[in-house]
């Protein structure tokens, strides 16, 4: 593989600036481990005190170790990192891990600093991770470019795992915990304040490297929105499972004032979108991050989310089912046909789903087997998750146990199964060694296959969903904010569907426009000065006639005097009213490190109080658009309502792809753009109301 962090990972060479004699010294530790655990790589201690350090030989500076060295290690106070990590630039030096503090982390001079090694690792084609860092190790080359405790506490020999996390500590804690779950780790990478490279890159590496499966991530934010992006798309074509946890549920700032979706659009509903769109899996608790990463070792995905439930007690499997619904597993029943069958195999079972096959099974265990390989068989589930408690660690029933689910293994090895069962670690292996993965808690269980299931469905739905093309006539963004009716003319532009309207500069227009709508229509003040219209009551609905909208145009211009006489009034707009839809709203806000990001949600309370809404980074096809629109929780409004037909979900989301793709084309021109009303018929869709904010105006 041909990398840039090759000589980070895999070097075949390796300094020590700032070596130390002293074992638990920073410049110590990281050599100790190497000898101890058998790196076969050189190793050059620099420190101009010592002539050998650890029975090595010692250099003065880098200039003088007399071989090319692949990867530095920074041990040495602030005031002089800067001055070494030039010295290893200019010495041709290909990486650098920097484990000195006292950097950006610390102000504007450590900041300054920092910069400075941003510059020399570009202009010196030199990658650097920290500075700040705990540092990097590869288990199966005994590299330890660490001077974290960790490789001493190691249980397990290299793994499928490859960590990458930002803090230090936390990626130290992450990888001893999956130690202790019997989870091996190959990769382990903290990037610290990150001048260089960065935990996208890392993710990168991992997803092109042969010994990595499963890949776990820890940030507190992301700085490079098209590293992550790529990133975690090489991850998705690779199969490779990411499961991530992002810290720092915070908003984005005060653009709330001026739009809906601004509003809703938090960070963390930007991660969201992210981690959504590219199949990752977030977790929220260490707990949650090493039981994904653990379950996924075996690498048994389920092709869809039909689950088989199987317990020695009716109560877990009413739990588990419980479970199953609140995860979006289906937990089907049996067909009729095979709970006959399995009745006649164990009349005492309970033969629905969950099965309930008791503990009496266990005196004829054939008679399990049989139960286990109908439901395998006549059934098609896409996964199974089978509960036995402690029977498979009882004396009286170990072997047993141990013979049916090595039989049910030999007979289904490519069945997604996970146990669930309490017994010793020399139990729980057996089980493992079979190909099960096993938890002790069976709502964990449902909760890892449910995991398993979501990883399932984006490996075998991984398409080719472009965007749509953007019409060769699309309208920018403007400079300067424009009204309602300009705005649905640049979206229209974009192939956004919008309600017929006309702009009236008098009561006459408006009168000879409205004769034009067959029904009622609706008047609206237009002004690129008001961008909430009813708030000083300037929209009027369901007005009908010519006196009537004589007078409705006359009174929408004394409020707009009453209440804003500074703006500039360019008409009433009137438009036909859409009835006979769904309302929803579509939205885009500029996130400042992702660029456009485009929201769905149905109007009214469920978007104003319930914040019933969905993200997605722009731009992206209508698949995706029709995923993002099952997300929701109101989503069965759409599908038809006490009596109402079905709405039009196929204009739905060609609007929402289109938006995605009008947002990407204008990135660095709009803060906001919303859609409310856009309202989703039986046949089409049409936007009612838009507010398009530019930049530099919030």
């Amino acid at each position: 593989m041909s990398n840039s962090l090759l000589p980070i990972l895999k070097p075949r060479s390796v300094a020590v600036i700032g070596a130390s004699n002293t074992t638990s010294r920073i410049g110590g530790r990281p050599i100790h481990s190497m000898k101890a655990m058998g790196y076969k790589g050189r190793i050059f201690p620099v420190n101009p005190k010592y002539q050998t350090v650890q029975n090595l030989p010692a250099f003065r500076a880098i200039g003088d170790v007399p071989e090319p060295v692949d990867c530095a290690l920074i041990a040495v106070p602030a005031a002089i990192a800067v001055e070494k990590i030039q010295a290893c630039a200019e010495s041709g030096v290909k990486s650098a891990v920097v484990f000195t503090s006292g950097f950006a982390e610390q102000g504007e001079d450590g900041e300054l600093a920092q910069r400075e090694i941003a510059r020399i690792a570009r202009e010196g084609d030199m990658r650097i991770v920290g500075p700040n860092c705990l540092g990097v190790f590869t288990t199966s080359d005994a590299w330890y470019g660490t001077f974290s405790n960790a490789p001493a506490l190691m249980k397990l020999s290299a793994g499928p795992i490859g960590i990458v996390s930002q803090s230090g500590a936390y990626g130290s804690h992450v990888m001893l915990v999956m130690q202790n779950r019997g989870i091996g780790c190959n990769y382990w990478v903290t990037t610290g304040n990150e001048s260089d490279v960065d935990v996208a890159e890392v993710i990168e590496f991992y997803a092109q490297a042969d010994d990595v499966e499963t890949i776990v991530a820890y940030a507190e934010g992301i700085k490079h929105a098209d590293r992550i992006r790529k990133a975690l798309a090489r991850a998705l074509d690779a199969r490779k499972p990411v499961i991530f946890m992002k810290v720092g549920k915070t908003d984005v700032g005060a653009r709330a004032a001026v739009s809906h979706t601004a509003s809703l659009a938090g960070s963390d509903a930007i991660y969201d979108a992210l981690f959504t769109q590219y199949g990752v899996y977030r977790a929220d608790t260490t707990e949650e991050l090493v039981d994904i990463a653990y379950a996924c070792q075996h690498g048994s995905y389920p092709k869809g989310r039909k689950i088989s439930l199987q317990t020695i007690s009716g109560g877990v499997g009413v739990q588990m089912a419980d479970d199953a619904v609140k995860y979006g597993l289906e937990v089907v029943p049996l067909p009729e046909a095979t709970q006959k069958k399995l009745k006649d195999v164990i009349p005492f079972a309970g033969t629905s789903n969950p099965v309930d096959f008791t503990a009496q099974a266990l005196n004829e265990p054939d008679l399990m087997l049989q139960n286990i390989s109908l439901t395998v068989e006549e059934a098609d589930y896409d996964s199974h998750i089978i509960f036995m408690t402690a029977v498979p660690a009882s004396p009286f029933s170990r072997d047993v146990c141990a013979d049916l689910f090595r039989a049910v293994k030999d007979r289904y090895p490519d069945e997604p199964m996970i146990m669930s069962l309490v017994g010793e670690r020399d139990i729980v292996e057996i089980y493992e060694d079979l190909g099960y993965p096993v938890f002790e808690d069976p709502s964990l269980a449902v909760r890892a296959m449910a995991a398993l299931t979501r990883f399932g469905e984006v490996f075998e739905h991984r398409d080719d969903d472009l965007p749509p093309a953007a019409p060769a006539d699309m309208l920018p963004v403007p400079q300067m904010v424009v009204g309602e009716a300009e705005a649905k003319k640049i979206l229209a532009s974009a192939g956004i569907p919008v309600a017929s309207e006309s702009l009236a500069s008098s009561a006459t227009d408006a009168v000879t426009a409205a004769s034009m709508i067959d029904g009622p229509c609706a008047l609206k003040i237009v002004s690129s000065d008001i961008l909430h219209k009813t708030e000083i009551g300037g929209v009027l609905l369901n007005v009908e006639g010519a006196t009537a909208v004589e007078e409705g145009y006359r009174i929408l211009m004394q409020r707009a005097a009453d209440h804003a006489p500074d703006a500039r009034i360019e008409g009433v707009l009137v438009s036909e009213m859409v009835a006979g839809g769904v309302e929803t709203v579509l939205g885009v806000v500029s996130d400042p490190v992702f660029g456009p990001a485009v929201m769905f949600g149905l109007g009214g309370v469920f978007v104003e109080v319930l914040k019933d809404v969905t993200f997605r980074l722009a731009p992206f096809g209508v698949q995706e658009a029709h995923r993002m629109i099952d997300e929701i929780r109101s989503r069965v409004m759409l599908d038809g309502f006490r009596g109402t037909a079905p709405s039009d979900i196929d204009a739905l989301a060609d609007a929402l792809a289109r938006i995605s793709v009008f947002a990407a084309a204008n990135a660095d021109r709009f803060e906001t753009i919303d859609v409310n009303p856009f309202i989703v018929l039986p046949k089409g869709a049409a936007a009612v109301d838009a507010l398009i904010v530019p930049k530099g105006l919030t």
